[in-house]
């Protein structure tokens, strides 16, 4: 049974906890790309890493939807240190991601990982919806 999954920080393709090679330095099979999508919610910075916070003002975050084995969600729970019934930054949560792209129409139930908004403390607010676009720019600013 395969699950879907949007990821929108560092378990990106090409991001430091990339899924994709996540999965194989475990041997467990490949996430399967679905497609860019949204979800409700407002990104964070905590420095190396983002944290979304569910909105329902409008804002989206974008992202990626992928279709996995059960096997990668136990491996993505680990990544994000999530434990069922444990404080923790991350919590595992079902959202509807809206995939974005042709052929793509209505709405997708996925797991994702957002952040508990007690654990926000000090983290920046980003003003884009895309990580990795946020973290391009602070690199490319940092090296001026």
């Amino acid at each position: 049974m395969s699950i879907y999954v949007f990821v929108y920080g560092t378990l990106r393709a090409g991001e430091i906890n990339d899924l994709a090679r996540a999965a194989a330095a475990r041997g467990l099979p490949p996430a399967c790309h679905v497609g860019p999508a949204t979800v409700p919610g407002m990104l964070v910075d905590f420095g190396d890493w983002p944290g979304l916070i569910p909105v329902d003002d409008g804002r989206r975050v974008r992202g990626d939807v992928f279709q996995v084995e059960p096997a990668l969600v136990a491996l993505m729970d680990e990544i994000e240190e999530y434990e069922p019934g444990k404080p923790c930054c991350f919590v595992r949560r079902t959202v509807r991601a809206r995939l974005e792209g042709p052929g793509h129409t209505g709405l997708l139930p996925c797991e994702y990982y957002p952040i508990d908004p007690a654990w926000r403390a000090a983290a920046i607010d980003i003003l884009g919806d895309d990580w990795i676009a946020h973290r391009l720019s602070k690199t490319s600013s940092e090296a001026r």
